[in-house]
């Protein structure tokens, strides 16, 4: 009886512990994923990926805030997406930062081509027309039928 008793006590003990370890691994692994988007993040503002990549950027610290603010309500599994969004993200804007900045030609790829205003001319590079309002005809501009 002292043998079974052991055995016992050792695989309750051993249970014990594996739910303690997987209770932990949230917030652990939060740890881990913050510091690697928190440390991706400060290689992607050194290459000035806020110029040079700009969405990836603000979807890398917009992913990180996310991160901290899913562990402060303590949803870890949240936390740790966010986390990894946020690192990806972050490595993607620094890639494409020192892409960006070796070539500047490449910035076409996030800017608007030169002399392209804010409001489309009419009909032209296959935009659709402006319909200027108020000018007191009822009637569609050409080519455009009623309803």
């Amino acid at each position: 009886m002292g043998a079974t008793h052991r055995m016992r006590a050792a695989a309750i003990a051993a249970l014990v512990i594996a739910s303690l370890a997987a209770v932990g691994c949230g917030p652990i692994g939060y740890v881990s994923n913050v510091r690697s988007a928190s440390t991706a993040v400060d290689e992607a503002r050194a290459v000035n990926a806020a110029k040079y990549a700009p969405y990836e950027w603000t979807r890398a610290i917009e992913y990180l805030h996310a991160a901290r603010a899913e562990a402060a309500t303590a949803d870890f599994e949240a936390a740790n997406r966010f986390g990894r969004l946020a690192t990806e993200a972050a490595t993607k804007a620094k890639t494409d930062a020192l892409r960006r900045a070796a070539d500047p030609r490449l910035m076409d790829e996030i800017t608007a081509p030169p002399g392209a205003g804010s409001v489309p001319g009419r009909g032209q590079d296959g935009l659709a027309p402006v319909v200027e309002e108020g000018d007191g005809d009822d009637e569609p501009p050409p080519g455009l039928a009623p309803p």
